[in-house]
């Protein structure tokens, strides 16, 4: 239902401060390569299986355009690849928030950038069955 169409909505994404801040000190998290995940299970009800937001280090990419850039490469492989996680979610009904930061030195091209998104969805879903089984 939700991860249909694609789109990667306004609710869908993550801004409510107290709840990333709890996610950082509160949260589960996990590394895979140029990744760092921090998720926990949703503290109230959303409209969506889960909220999303993206980061990109000020440290490591000084220039905001790069930034902005390498955020963007992210949003859009989310979207794309973000309808397994919530199909896992859905069958187990669960709610979760989720926090990507991309923690490389290197500008990716998209189809880099897809294809480690691809591989990090799926080892996600594994962390989340091994979570809430």
């Amino acid at each position: 239902m939700y991860y249909s169409n694609n789109r990667f909505r306004k609710n869908e994404k993550l801004c409510s401060r107290s709840v990333i801040t709890r996610l950082f000190e509160s949260g589960n998290s996990f590394n895979y390569n140029h990744f760092r995940i921090l998720w926990m299970e949703s503290p109230g009800i959303l409209p969506f299986p889960a909220q999303t937001a993206i980061s990109v280090g000020k440290k490591s990419f000084r220039a905001a355009t790069q930034r902005n850039r390498i955020k963007r490469l992210l949003r859009e492989t989310w979207r794309i690849n973000k309808g397994t996680i919530y199909k896992k979610l859905e069958k187990i009904d669960k709610q979760i928030v989720i926090m990507i930061i991309y923690r490389s030195d290197n500008i990716p091209d998209y189809r880099t950038m897809s294809e480690e998104m691809g591989k990090m969805v799926e080892r996600f879903s594994m962390h989340l069955d091994k979570s809430f089984n």
